[in-house]
């Protein structure tokens, strides 16, 4: 038996607006086609069962077939439905804020490969059932549950992504984190890493920060700036050797940007938490 439609929207906070807001969400069975519409916000479309196509000015015209998803831009002109003379099953969110912005400039929401075809379906409509509970409760508690749904929703699509694109490409990256942690204290040429890996750097970021939850130049930095930590309050290396075991040549910048991420001068680090 198919549930009855739902459409549930809230307006973001007008002061102290969140990164990240979910402002509408809803499930229905359609049998006609979305046509020449445009968004003001961001929109996720879960299709469970059906298949149909979708068309959007930056991807051109694509097939639909569930289990699957796509991922729709503001202000950009899209038309989506099902194959004529069917219907499929679908649920949809709406979001927006700055963060929305900043996960389609990390790739990982791409505006010109909006379609994710699902491996595992029973994962994401987990997870459309968590945002559903908590944009129906509305609480500010919930209301924050849901944003972090919604970014969780965003990284397992990448992921999906990713192995519905490349069956090898999870063993790929894991061998490119595990080459650029073997390296981290020397100068890495990124795109000589990622082409050494058969990816170009926009493929290579994007897979890096899904698996990782960094970019490769931050993920490198944080294993600098950890084993800093380490040689800190176990040896009594002079700061300037530190610094150049993690490949910093210069002290007075390692000092500084060691003081940028921790709070704390490498000297008063060590003071504070080394071990007598």
């Amino acid at each position: 038996m198919t549930s009855p439609p739902l459409a549930l929207y809230r307006s973001p906070p007008s002061v102290n607006r969140p990164a990240l807001s979910v402002t509408g969400f809803g499930r229905q069975r359609i049998a006609v086609h979305v046509r020449q519409r445009r968004l003001p916000c961001h929109a996720v479309v879960l299709v469970e069962t059906g298949r149909g196509t979708l068309e959007t000015e930056a991807a051109g015209k694509l097939t639909i077939d569930g289990p699957a998803l796509f991922w729709l831009t503001p202000g950009s002109l899209h038309s989506y439905g099902p194959a004529e003379g069917e219907s499929w099953e679908e649920q949809w969110a709406l979001f927006e804020g700055p963060f929305a912005s900043s996960l389609v400039r990390q790739r990982l929401i791409s505006e010109t490969a909006p379609h994710v075809a699902l491996s595992n379906l029973r994962e994401m409509q987990q997870l459309f059932a968590a945002l559903r509970a908590d944009f129906t409760d509305g609480s500010a508690l919930a209301l924050s549950s849901a944003a972090a749904t919604l970014h969780r929703i965003v990284v397992q699509s990448a992921r999906q992504a990713d192995a519905a694109t490349d069956t090898v490409a999870g063993a790929k990256i894991d061998a490119a984190v595990s080459a650029l942690a073997e390296r981290a204290f020397r100068e890495i040429d990124m795109q000589q890493l990622a082409a050494e890996f058969d990816m170009s750097p926009a493929t290579f970021r994007r897979r890096f920060m899904a698996a990782t939850g960094l970019s490769p130049k931050a993920f490198q930095l944080r294993l600098r700036i950890d084993h800093a930590k380490q040689l800190l309050t176990t040896s009594d290396l002079p700061i300037e050797t530190i610094a150049r075991e993690i490949g910093i040549d210069d002290a007075f910048y390692f000092s500084r940007l060691f003081q940028n991420r921790e709070g704390l001068a490498p000297s008063a680090f060590r003071s504070r938490y080394r071990r007598q």
